[in-house]
């Protein structure tokens, strides 16, 4: 069975081109240890941020001391690196839109974290922020060391050490 499905896993990335942005998506990816493109790279990382702003700004507002603390360290964390991808995309001159809203998911948790207060709300903020980071690490991880457009490559690699970090608060949080 698990050779049958390390097949199919190598079948789907080996087709067309256009299945990078579908193996990304489905985490074949990050299975395989295999790089995204650049324009799932640069999304990926837009939205990112763009979760952990708004999620990390409804904390400030209602969580305990400690999370309210991560949170304002996580909203200005994410809009600087917000603000450097777009400035890369800009001076490499990438034919990539950088996103503006959050994907379906994203939004749909943060609107699961908007119904919550108190305890249920600092604890579902803890796992998402544990998760969005967890998948951060690897997106970054991943372009840094394989990505194909060497400053944006370079960028993710100097990103990496705040990011593990913010992944360890995270799972701090739950202590």
């Amino acid at each position: 069975m698990k050779t049958f499905l390390l097949a199919a896993i190598v079948a789907l990335t080996a087709t067309a081109a256009s299945a990078q942005s579908a193996t990304e998506k489905t985490g074949v990816n990050t299975l395989l240890g295999v790089a995204p493109s650049t324009e799932d790279f640069v999304k990926k990382a837009a939205t990112s941020d763009l979760f952990e702003i708004a999620t990390s700004k409804l904390a400030a507002e209602r969580a305990d001391p400690t999370t309210k603390e991560f949170a304002e360290q996580m909203v200005r964390d994410h809009e600087r690196t917000s603000s450097e991808l777009k400035q890369l995309v800009e001076n490499q001159a990438i034919n990539v839109v950088i996103p503006t809203d959050m994907t379906d998911s994203q939004k749909e948790a943060l609107g699961e974290l908007q119904g919550l207060q108190g305890q249920e709300f600092n604890d579902r903020y803890h796992a998402d922020q544990v998760k969005a980071h967890a998948d951060a690490v690897d997106l970054f991880q991943r372009y840094g060391e394989k990505g194909e457009q060497t400053a944006i490559k370079t960028w993710a690699a100097n990103i990496m050490p705040a990011l593990r970090h913010h992944l360890d608060m995270a799972k701090g949080l739950n202590k």
